[in-house]
């Protein structure tokens, strides 16, 4: 009788840990990012290994990515603005207290995830930008550098012998598409009708890297980017606003994006997947769902979210135009590396 109830127990632990999600084993740890930026997963999952936290993991992926500019749309040296200047957003989460620290538009210094997560760590607030992130972050104890590269200055001298075609701006004068400014707003009698979204060349793909990180009852999410590519001086996307880029819940799980910010930000999509997941859905169900209600508004809407609970379970779901299958990295005790998966993109 005791051997048999100790095969049951055995039986019923292995079917908690191993449970069946579009035929995946489901074990904690989880490491999982947006994009095949492997090198950062296999970094936060080594953070795990050597029994760093969630957070540790997190902020170790992130700066993986942040220092080999990943696909030049994270870190230093990628993304000039207007003026030629690479500008930083991050944002680090703790699930278990939902703390949040984020920077946006922090300049000269390369650590931007490091840097939000001294924002959660040294301050009462969420949330601190531009020159006086900078600032603090000098503070902290960080070192102020030249984000510029040669690739990045070249890459604004091309835009800008092109009369800084494309670029954001609309409604003003001189003609935007025709030329560079400084821009003047016109009367708005004048203003020319616009889609309500703006498609730009493939260049203009928003490559952010959203991490979640699953542990033994906690989680952590963040996001590092280098944002739109000659963006106007001063934008902020999506990946240090909580709920837009990331968001994480220990009782729940958490969700990761990259893509257009100045859509996302306006859907909260990776608060939303979270939540849909609270309510027992599937991790992919819940990606799918939440970019649904984006592309609803905006067709031509390009973003994808990666989604997982606290079982372990994961998914991922992208609405992308023109991009047929959207990549995202896993790191987990069933695989012997970190290995790359694909979604199907909708159209």
């Amino acid at each position: 009788m005791a051997a048999r109830k100790c095969i049951l127990l055995l039986v019923t632990c292995l079917t908690a840990c191993i449970g069946q999600s579009r035929g995946q084993k489901t074990f904690v740890p989880l490491v999982i990012n947006t994009w095949g930026f492997t090198n950062a997963t296999e970094k936060a999952w080594t953070a795990l290994r050597n029994g760093g936290s969630v957070l540790d993991a997190v902020e170790k992926g992130c700066t993986e990515c942040e220092a080999q500019q990943c696909d030049f749309t994270v870190g230093y040296g990628g993304s000039p603005d207007e003026h030629g200047e690479t500008t930083l957003d991050a944002l680090i989460m703790d699930g278990t207290t939902l703390d949040v620290g984020a920077v946006a538009d922090l300049r000269r210094v390369k650590n931007a995830i490091s840097v939000a997560r001294n924002v959660m760590q040294h301050t009462t607030h969420t949330m601190l930008v531009g020159e006086q992130a900078s600032a603090f972050a000098v503070e902290m104890g960080f070192t102020e550098t030249d984000l510029h590269t040669h690739r990045s200055i070249e890459q604004w001298i091309a835009w800008d012998n092109k009369k800084c075609q494309p670029n954001y701006r609309k409604n003003v004068s001189p003609d935007p598409s025709k030329s560079c400014g400084p821009y003047k707003p016109l009367n708005s009698a004048d203003w020319k009708e616009s889609p309500r979204y703006s498609p730009h060349s493939d260049e203009y793909d928003h490559d952010t890297i959203g991490m979640i990180v699953i542990g033994a009852n906690t989680t952590a999410g963040g996001s590092s980017t280098n944002g739109a590519l000659h963006k106007v001086p001063g934008r902020v996307g999506d990946a240090p606003i909580a709920g837009a880029g990331v968001y994480v819940d220990s009782e729940v799980g958490g969700a990761a994006g990259t893509g257009d910010g100045d859509i996302t930000m306006r859907f909260l999509p990776s608060y939303q997947a979270v939540e849909y997941m609270r309510g027992g859905m599937a991790p992919e169900k819940a990606c799918q769902l939440a970019l649904s209600r984006i592309g609803k508004k905006y067709p031509d809407y390009h973003g994808a979210l990666v989604c997982a609970n606290i079982k372990g379970e994961y998914g991922a779901a992208c609405h992308w135009p023109g991009l047929d299958k959207f990549p995202y990295s896993i790191r987990n005790p069933t695989v012997k590396s970190t290995t790359v998966e694909q979604v199907d993109c909708q159209q």
